[in-house]
């Protein structure tokens, strides 16, 4: 009678490639699933940022300039901090979306005005930008209403 010791040895090998081959798409799910989350949480902390810096926009009111002026003052920022005078406000975020005057940020926030084409109404470009990409991680546009000289009339 011959032993069935070599038939068990095999079964159970091949039990432990099935389980490591799991194991390895397992582990890959959880790499991108992780990848995921982590774009995923970037962008809701650029929505909020975006949303924060229009609101604060918005309220400022006046024309384009004096407005992102008023609002990086709300927000504890300083308008040309990062750039030459005149620029746009802009503030940078480290990895962990802490504000930081060095020049080693993951994120940054730009506020621009923009053309309205319409008199008494200012509009103004935000976006948060990730490095290394090309493409605004979330980018809106806020408009408001300024007044408009007595002699306008459209």
């Amino acid at each position: 009678m011959k032993s069935k010791a070599p038939l068990a040895l095999m079964e159970q090998m091949a039990m432990i490639l099935v389980f490591a081959l799991a194991a390895a798409l397992c582990l890959q799910a959880f790499v991108k699933s992780d990848a995921i989350s982590s774009r995923s949480d970037a962008r809701d902390r650029a929505v909020s940022l975006c949303q924060t810096t229009a609101e604060a926009i918005r309220h400022a009111g006046g024309g384009e300039e004096s407005a992102l002026e008023s609002a990086a003052e709300r927000l504890g920022l300083s308008y040309g901090a990062y750039a030459p005078e005149g620029a746009p406000l802009e503030a940078h975020y480290n990895a962990d979306w802490t504000l930081c005057a060095d020049r080693e940020y993951e994120y940054w926030l730009t506020a621009r005005p923009a053309e309205s084409g319409l008199p008494g109404l200012a509009m103004a470009q935000v976006q948060v930008w990730q490095s290394g990409r090309d493409q605004p991680l979330f980018e809106l546009e806020v408009a408001w209403q300024t007044e408009k000289e007595a002699g306008d009339h459209d």
